[in-house]
């Protein structure tokens, strides 16, 4: 529930628990006093306005103290006469704190009063809401951490693993290859000493002797 009330020539749009700075009030600190001049109460989808005030509406407010707005400068001056006049001023004003609205036997304070268990109980569930998706995301993560190595060594295995079994079979023909070709150049040779040769020992050249001492 909020009202929109009137002081001090200006209009204020106010709910329980508003504090506001208002036009200097013959007033003392901690007094409670009443504003009768309500323009408008709404309470929900349901506003009603007066005409020019709401009949049987009061807003009770709560004096917390007196204090002074902003400086505002006036300057004036006369053109062409030397005049020059220029002013400082500071507003009183009082600071009020808005206790309750009341309205057609309704009390906004008692209504905020009530609903206070059930926003304490909203605020509750949130937050073990919260606490609770924490939880999860911390151990999300603790799961993720600890499979992060795991993962890391099955890649490290995996390479340092010998080739498989068709990169083997693939590689036996060709051993096998080489080891005949290896085979078949051992026997080469041997073949070759046994065969007669078609040359005479005639045709063969001659070792020449070696010199001695008596030959000289």
């Amino acid at each position: 529930m909020y009202a929109v009330i009137e002081t001090g020539g200006k209009q204020y749009r106010v709910e329980v628990g508003t504090q506001l700075e208002v036009e200097l009030l013959d007033v003392e600190p901690g007094q409670n006093i009443t504003l009768d001049r309500v323009l408008l109460v709404a309470d929900g989808a349901d506003a009603t306005v007066g005409t020019p005030i709401v009949e049987g509406a009061a807003v009770e407010a709560e004096v917390v103290g007196a204090t002074r707005g902003d400086k505002v400068i006036a300057f004036k001056y006369r053109p062409k006469a030397r005049r020059r006049v220029k002013k400082g001023h500071r507003q009183d004003l009082t600071v009020l704190r808005i206790a309750d609205i009341r309205f057609g036997g309704k009390s906004a304070a008692e209504s905020e009063q009530k609903a206070a268990p059930s926003k304490t109980d909203e605020k509750k569930r949130v937050e073990e809401a919260a606490a609770r998706q924490a939880a999860e995301d911390a151990a999300l993560a603790a799961k993720l951490k600890v499979a992060a190595p795991e993962a890391a060594a099955e890649e490290a295995e995996a390479e340092a693993a010998p080739a498989p079994k068709k990169s083997r079979a693939k590689a036996a023909p060709a051993a096998e290859a080489e080891a005949a070709a290896e085979t078949a150049e051992a026997e080469a040779p041997a073949e070759t000493a046994e065969a007669p040769s078609d040359e005479t020992p005639e045709a063969a050249p001659k070792k020449r002797a070696p010199r001695t001492k008596k030959d000289d």
